[in-house]
């Protein structure tokens, strides 16, 4: 399994348009195959950097998931969408996989 991280910095003045992306990412990424674990927009700290994490089970899988996510209306509608609104000024992903697994117990 591998767990694809997307660093965003965002146009702080356009923090909606992004949680609007993120929320159309909610429905569009699961339906085309990856495990969405969650878009996260700035709250405290850094008003510039937002997060997109998800998980996928090999690069050839994302692959396929990416042309999926291409193809599909909503997908497509919103790469529009940030392209017309231009809140997104940088995106880097990165690839990781688990390295602590098993975790403990919390007692």
């Amino acid at each position: 399994m591998l767990t694809c991280i997307i660093r965003y910095h965002i146009d702080p003045t356009k923090k909606a348009q992004f949680e609007d992306y993120a929320r159309n990412w909610g429905q569009a990424i699961p339906r085309c195959g990856a495990d969405l674990i969650g878009y996260y927009a700035p709250h405290e700290g850094s008003s510039t950097l937002a997060y997109g994490i998800y998980n996928v089970a090999s690069l050839a899988d994302y692959e396929a998931y990416r042309a999926r996510l291409a193809a599909d209306p909503l997908g497509q509608k919103n790469y529009a969408f940030a392209q017309k609104e231009k809140f997104l000024l940088r995106e880097d992903r990165t690839f990781l996989r688990l390295a602590s697994a098993p975790h403990g117990d919390r007692t």
